[in-house]
């Protein structure tokens, strides 16, 4: 699995003009399901997203975890994040998860978050999504779970 995550102040994500999804402060998480993922990389995932500490405490130092500030988190599913662009001039999705595999990690990822005591929201699987935010920093990060690491699939 990898995720790009950004600090937010607020986002949101529309599906035809409608919004699905919002949060104020918190995570906007956007999440890659490849071949060969399962549970144990969407539970490290969660653990590894809601303690991270991107947040400033009192002092401005990033201390603070999306737990610790009581945060929230929008959930995006982006198959692009598999794609690899090494070769040529188009984008080779062959590592990205199908999407009957990657809808169940995708809720499973988003059900854990809860579980962990983070409010979520989420954008639609597979649908034309319009994502919108504002980055607080900016503050961004990639992370790919150990497995892939190994496997050596960066992009």
């Amino acid at each position: 699995m990898k995720a790009v995550i950004q600090r937010v102040s607020e986002a949101g994500v529309k599906v035809d003009g409608r919004t699905v999804g919002a949060v104020e402060r918190g995570i906007l998480v956007l999440l890659g399901v490849e071949k060969g993922d399962s549970t144990k990389e969407a539970d490290w995932l969660a653990e590894k997203i809601v303690n991270l500490r991107i947040f400033e405490d009192a002092a401005g130092k990033m201390n603070l975890s999306l737990l610790d500030i009581k945060g929230e988190l929008l959930a995006v599913s982006q198959f692009t994040l598999a794609g690899n662009c090494s070769k040529g001039r188009r984008p080779s999705f062959d590592t990205a998860a199908p999407p009957e595999e990657a809808i169940q990690l995708y809720e499973y990822f988003v059900g854990k978050t809860w579980e962990l005591g983070i409010p979520v929201q989420t954008g639609i699987f597979q649908a034309d999504m319009k994502v919108s935010l504002v980055n607080d920093g900016p503050v961004t990060f990639i992370l790919e779970t150990p497995k892939n690491k190994e496997r050596g699939t960066r992009s």
